[in-house]
């Protein structure tokens, strides 16, 4: 609940890459920290610890006599258990007039969330409990998943269709396990005997609800209450 409240708001952009200028942003971020460990009781003394350097670099930070890194935002950010969370670089050409900075809008920069890379023999074991994020990978994404989201990548032509939808092997999909699966919807679902998850669209015909490929050569599969559904797919996108 507490995350979820802070993620709009106190999502962190640094501006100006050759001048290091910090716009606002900085401040943002100093307050999360600061709100994060003042909820989570935790002290400098432990974040410094936690962070494997001094109490005192911690206050520099803190106190706006020392600028840190991006790297070093983001473990401060992970330390603190605020994993979606990514602190991110924006390169903007540079004005011909000045430009006061409160005529910037938040709105003009996309927040990003950042969620793991599964497989899909794994997908079962992250359906119900945010998945570690000790993960090796991650993709980033404006998208705010009400559940634990994770990305999967599609395999083989069984959702490349000759026209409309198609959605392609090599394609990133993002899957939302907490929004609900309706008739319509493109999910991810698994039998209970299958070795692993199968990508589909929800379908119903005359009551009954199918698993339906986008590719009219593959088969369509009755939905039965043996199949679970795992989540809906919110986002797909091709990966160069």
């Amino acid at each position: 609940m507490y995350l979820c409240h802070l993620i709009d708001y106190y999502k962190v952009f640094i501006v100006g890459l050759s001048t290091q200028r910090i716009v606002g942003p900085m401040d943002k971020w100093i307050a999360l920290v600061k709100t994060s460990m003042k909820d989570r009781k935790v002290t400098q003394d432990q974040l410094a610890e936690r962070l494997g350097m001094s109490q005192g670099g911690v206050g520099h930070w803190l106190n706006k006599r020392r600028i840190p890194s991006l790297a070093d935002m983001n473990r401060v950010i992970e330390e603190l258990g605020l994993g979606v969370l990514e602190v991110a670089l924006v390169i903007r050409e540079k004005a011909t007039e000045p430009v006061e900075d409160e005529q910037l809008p938040a709105e003009k920069y996309n927040p990003y969330f950042r969620y793991p890379v599964s497989d899909w023999k794994g997908v079962g074991e992250v359906r119900e409990e945010r998945p570690a994020y000790g993960a090796a990978r991650f993709e980033l994404t404006d998208y705010r998943a009400r559940g634990a989201a994770f990305w999967l990548q599609v395999t083989g032509d069984a959702m490349t269709a000759p026209s409309g939808l198609s959605i392609g092997e090599g394609m990133m999909i993002l899957v939302d396990p907490a929004i609900e699966a309706e008739p319509g919807k493109l999910v991810v679902a698994q039998w209970p005997d299958a070795i692993q998850a199968t990508f589909r669209k929800l379908m119903e015909e005359s009551g009954q609800l199918y698993l339906v490929p986008l590719n009219p050569t593959y088969p369509k599969s009755l939905f039965t209450d043996e199949c679970r559904i795992i989540g809906v797919v919110v986002q797909a996108t091709v990966k160069f």
